[in-house]
């Protein structure tokens, strides 16, 4: 027993130590993990073992294609300078996806066409760009080391995203036990590159340069602006589904949620009930939560129970926190007198109020069925959505006034 003990100090250590996981490998880790688990899962799919929701694969893929392109100025077809058209694209496809999670079919064959230009001319164009561009493959094959690594695991991921495009594009091209193959082996590829670019990044932090341009957004509001879109999509949709006028997967928007929360956790340590530091043991949380929203999203119903639970206990914990991270400073200076506040900090605190309250809300809606009626519920999750956009509106307001404070000192 003491020796078990003492060989879990180190690994106790490195659980607590920070974590070196820039931004681009995490997404492309939670990428890879989506791709390796769907092709797993995809060989019980084929034996009638296991349902498959086909839509939310599809809308789970446009989505981490638009998290790239809004995060990173990465587009399925090279980097591209990031800009408010460009943010606007990758807020659309990110709608696109959401939607297409939520709403079985309702897009017909476009996602799976958009899918189709992502992975094919996308992957074919990707790989173009590597062989003749001056600064990639004969730069990496003259550096070496690590390098050639980059070279390899780049050329496989655009060559098996080429393939899946065919696959897309033509379903009897392979059987389906072969292309769960295919997809199994493109998501590991690209959980290979994620780990390849980390030692890079790590050895050469300059070579982890932003696209440039005149709309970046920080990783944070990024995925506030993402959240945001989510939450009043989520929303305005539960209305006519409450009223029986479109179907939904609540499994698809369950695991949805997950993927961002995982998301959030890799890239800033931010969750449901607050920030942490950003450890080794909340990327592997992360990861864990990342692994339970892409099952959901792609075998439906299997994990509803357990998801509906957690998120509903994180939402209210969540609300919780920020209720009383928000009131907390006002109760302390009862007594003492009242000192100035600005007018923009009194409208931040509100929007988190409210915010927090709404959180609660919508975590006991999930466990009390029947407390508030469904319409109501997407009426509380768009009003979420929407306080989530305006307080990110308020943190620009506040960066131009302390810039303008820095510029007038």
């Amino acid at each position: 027993m003491d020796d078990v003990l003492s060989r879990l100090g180190p690994l106790k250590r490195r659980l607590f130590e920070r974590a070196d996981l820039p931004l681009e490998p995490a997404i492309l880790l939670i990428a890879g993990m989506t791709m390796l688990i769907a092709g797993v899962l995809l060989f019980p799919v084929s034996f009638g073992m296991l349902p498959y929701y086909e839509n939310g694969l599809y809308g789970l893929l446009l989505f981490m294609f638009a998290l790239q392109t809004v995060t990173l100025g990465k587009t399925p077809f090279g980097d591209v300078r990031r800009s408010k058209p460009l943010l606007a694209v990758g807020v659309g496809i990110a709608a696109l996806g959401i939607v297409t999670c939520f709403v079985p079919d309702v897009f017909g064959r476009i996602p799976r066409a958009a899918l189709f230009l992502c992975f094919g001319p996308g992957g074919v164009l990707l790989l173009v760009q590597m062989l003749f561009a001056q600064d990639k493959l004969r730069s990496w094959m003259r550096y070496g080391g690590v390098f050639r690594l980059l070279a390899s695991g780049c050329a496989a991921v655009y060559l098996l995203s080429a393939l899946i495009g065919l696959l897309l594009w033509n379903r009897t091209l392979l059987t389906t036990p072969m292309t769960a193959l295919v997809v199994a082996a493109y998501g590991a590829a690209i959980v290979f590159l994620a780990g390849v670019l980390r030692k890079v990044y790590r050895a050469y932090p300059e070579a982890e340069r932003k696209a440039a341009g005149d709309a970046a957004l920080s990783d944070d509001r990024a995925m506030l602006l993402l959240t945001g879109v989510f939450m009043v999509l989520l929303g305005v949709l539960l209305i006519p589904v409450n009223l029986g006028l479109i179907p939904f997967s609540g499994s698809a928007q369950l695991g949805l949620l997950m993927v961002i929360n995982a998301i959030q956790m890799l890239a800033s340590g931010e969750t449901p009930i607050g920030p942490f530091p950003r450890t080794w043991l909340m990327v592997a949380l992360g990861l864990l939560f990342a692994a339970a929203g892409i099952v959901s999203c792609v075998v439906p119903g299997v994990l509803v129970p357990a998801l509906t639970v957690l998120i509903g206990a994180l939402n209210i914990a969540g609300g919780l926190a920020t209720l009383w991270r928000t009131c907390a400073p006002y109760v302390k200076r009862i007594g003492k007198p009242r000192e100035p506040v600005l007018p923009i900090l009194v409208r931040l605190n509100l929007a988190q109020l409210a915010m927090g309250a709404l959180s609660v809300l919508f975590g006991a809606s999930m466990f009390v069925s029947g407390m508030i009626p469904g319409h109501v519920i997407g009426v509380i999750l768009a009003a979420n959505g929407l306080v989530l956009l305006y307080l990110m509106r308020l943190l620009f307001l506040l960066d131009g006034m302390r810039d303008a404070s820095g510029t007038s000192a």
